[in-house]
């Protein structure tokens, strides 16, 4: 479903970013990826819906290789990935109904279609009566619910999340974190970044660990690889 081989990124101005990391994500698993601040997490994740491209090495992502892909292949690929960031990034000028029905409009949704699946995916995610709100009018909990919501519009087989729980308080990220294990329970694979050690510990899913650009840990590799010298479930730090 999603594949690293080998991968080495590498930037003008910061240098390397990931250092041969390998590893495959399956249909239907929820993985974490985690590591101290700059160790390569956000790079993981924008390579895997394209946003940037292996110095060296190949991503593969249902079938589209980052070796072969070409311009009109990256939005047929986002289309199957749900995409989540920290920020939100939600239109503030417009409810909450309509920053999901956006997400359909400009994937071609028949216009007959979009009202219902907007009420659909608005009860999927517990914002049923929230459907006129504008953002600024929800919680931080609620507007990565939106967020969810609107990842979910066009029936992803992933979802890729970037910190989706960074800003928000303990509360706000149990129930975040459960919306995303009934949608991955239904099918729909996770792969999310965080730096919250204490979730991924409770949680019982597989982790995969990063850090300064290497691959040191992956719980679901022979009971639990680890690379030589690499200390359990590190603390964050800003290496």
């Amino acid at each position: 479903m999603i594949r690293f081989s080998h991968v080495h990124k590498s930037f003008a101005r910061t240098g390397a970013a990931l250092a041969d990391v390998s590893f495959q994500v399956n249909k239907g698993e929820f993985v974490f990826i985690t590591g101290p601040s700059g160790a390569g997490k956000s790079t993981i994740l924008k390579l895997c819906f394209f946003d940037e491209r292996p110095s060296q090495g190949e991503v593969k992502v249902y079938g589209i290789s980052s070796a072969t892909y070409t311009p009109a292949d990256v939005p047929r690929l986002r289309r199957r990935l749900g995409i989540i960031f920290q920020d939100f990034r939600l239109l503030e000028d417009r409810s909450v109904e309509a920053n999901i029905a956006f997400a359909l409009e400009v994937t071609g949704t028949p216009a007959g279609q979009i009202a219902g699946r907007v009420a659909r995916l608005l009860a999927q995610v517990g914002l049923a009566a929230k459907a006129t709100a504008i953002p600024r009018e929800l919680s931080g909990g609620e507007q990565q619910r939106v967020a969810i919501a609107r990842a979910l519009a066009n029936d992803p087989v992933a979802l890729v999340a970037d910190e989706p729980t960074g800003n928000l308080d303990e509360r706000a990220t149990r129930g975040i974190f459960q919306l995303f294990k009934d949608i991955n329970a239904s099918g729909t694979a996770v792969l999310m970044a965080t730096h919250d050690l204490d979730l991924v510990r409770r949680s019982g899913c597989r982790n995969i660990e990063i850090n300064r650009g290497q691959l040191v840990f992956d719980s679901a590799a022979d009971g639990g690889f680890r690379a030589s010298g690499a200390s359990p479930m590190m603390e964050e730090d800003d290496a």
